[in-house]
């Protein structure tokens, strides 16, 4: 038997479909006898998992990890269940170990990682343990040799989800994942692509999937959610691709085969290139259903867009936000703020450009984040966006990746980045509370609607005179609100 396990990372209120091991578990249908636990909805993972050790010969225990409260969970769990049951191989996949694939191995109770795509790894893998072939000859692996040292294969060439099967969703209590958001009562999640073809040099998304993208076929994208649909009663969907819209002809046909499904829905995109569509084709995408789209904007600053490699102007950015605005769609801005080489300027402008979005674009939600740096490939010159190499010291084990300075950076509460002043992070996260509490996020559901009036109340001066210092009566009326909210979710 194979064990799948999903750590823990969110309240099982807000629990989603666990794509990551749904994939691997699609590869083992039908040809391994495997089991999926999940932390988000099992409340003793170390029990599960041990007692599918003791009524089944387990060969391998897989898990995905992303960097952060996930990972600490699997951290947690694992080196618990090697204590209890020593002579059980695991294997760690996914964001986090792709990036840090010696750091995971540094761990006693990690035997094996799998870099990027782990579908076909997974399955060499499982064949290894049986003696059918060498560690050394599986790509995309990384493994501890006899002598304790950490080794590993070269990089394996992606696949697009059209060649591997669909995932087996019975083999879970989809139900319990399909919970309330903004976009409905029901919402599923899905992934129609992987990787990114863009160079953003801040991004580690390059490093864990490479520089292509490949996409999901229009037709197999909408069987899927036709069966989520029609099956589990599906309302409404997030897509957790990197760039959900690359070529405009695909999405015209993606849009059309979608409408019927009456589906309201929230993706990733590109300013660049959806600031070239067509009318016809934003009309189209909205009359699929689309309610929200994320952009990339990173900064309010062209010098900076230019450093970071994106690819992007901040003309392309306002475009967008008023073509959303035409359309009835709500853009979500995002913003990586602390420019190494000169992070007060990118501080200034950057806030200025926000504020400018919000006079052409109210209903634009903004996200603002320290800039925190991740590995880039040796590809791709191996040095970091803003020419940092050197300043950080990455952790080296998952239990330093789990401390509490290591988490705050990841979560990014405090990246302690030592380029960005105090007062500059202050007057960052300040102004994240002033614009957030001016125009309190929709996506919140359990908000009531008095919260929202209070909160737009007591900042409006705030934000009308730019006055961002000690705005301690938001953070009183933010924790106040949060201590009342209801605590079953409605739409």
């Amino acid at each position: 038997m194979i064990i799948l396990f999903h750590p823990r990372a969110t309240r099982p209120r807000n629990c989603r479909l666990p794509l990551a091991v749904l994939a691997l578990a699609a590869v083992l249908e039908g040809r391994e006898e495997y089991e999926i636990v999940d932390g988000n909805l099992e409340n003793d993972p170390v029990g599960a998992i041990v007692k599918l050790i003791d009524t089944n010969h387990v060969d391998l225990i897989g898990v995905s990890a992303m960097p952060g409260p996930q990972m600490k969970a699997a951290m947690e769990t694992l080196r618990e269940v090697r204590r209890l049951r020593p002579n059980v191989k695991i294997c760690w996949g996914g964001y986090f170990p792709t990036l840090y694939p010696e750091a995971a191995l540094n761990a006693r109770y990690v035997d094996f990682v799998v870099r990027g795509q782990g579908e076909d790894t997974l399955l060499e893998l499982i064949d290894a343990l049986r003696g059918l072939r060498s560690l050394d000859s599986i790509r995309g692996l990384s493994y501890k040799d006899a002598f304790g040292l950490c080794r590993s294969n070269a990089e394996r060439a992606m696949k697009g989800p059209d060649e591997f099967p669909w995932s087996p969703f019975h083999r879970l209590p989809i139900e319990q994942y399909l919970r309330p958001s903004f976009f409905g009562k029901k919402t599923a999640v899905h992934h129609a692509s992987i990787g990114c073809p863009f160079n953003c040099s801040f991004c580690g998304v390059h490093a864990a999937y490479g520089n292509k993208e490949k996409m999901e076929s229009p037709e197999r994208t909408v069987a899927i959610l036709t069966h989520l649909v029609e099956t589990y009663g599906a309302d409404s969907v997030q897509f957790y691709d990197m760039n959900f819209f690359l070529r405009e002809d695909q999405a015209v046909d993606l849009m059309e085969r979608m409408a019927p499904l009456n589906l309201r829905w929230w993706c990733e995109a590109r300013v660049d290139v959806m600031s070239r569509y067509s009318d016809a084709t934003f009309a189209a995408i909205k009359r699929a259903g689309c309610a929200m789209i994320f952009f990339g904007a990173e900064s309010g600053s062209d010098w900076v867009l230019e450093e970071m490699q994106k690819g992007i102007t901040t003309s392309q950015t306002l475009i967008i936000a008023r073509r959303m605005r035409q359309f009835g769609i709500i853009p979500e801005f995002s913003f990586v703020i602390g420019n190494p080489n000169d992070p007060d300027r990118d501080t200034r402008e950057t806030l200025r450009f926000i504020r400018k979005i919000k006079r052409i674009n109210p209903d634009s939600e903004i996200i603002i984040q320290h800039y925190t740096p991740t590995p880039q490939p040796h590809a791709a010159g191996g040095e970091m966006y803003g020419k940092i190499d050197g300043q950080m010291v990455f952790p080296d084990s998952p239990a330093g990746w789990a401390s509490k300075e290591w988490m705050n950076f990841t979560l990014r509460i405090d990246t302690k980045a030592p380029w960005l002043k105090q007062k500059t992070k202050s007057l960052i996260d300040n102004f994240e509370i002033v614009v957030g509490s001016r125009w309190p996020t929709v996506q919140d559901i359990r908000a009531p609607r008095w919260s929202r009036m209070l909160l737009k109340m007591l900042s409006a001066w705030r934000y009308t005179l730019h006055v961002y210092s000690f705005p301690i009566e938001l953070q009183w009326a933010n924790q106040w609100i949060a201590l009342r909210k209801p605590k079953r979710e409605s739409l």
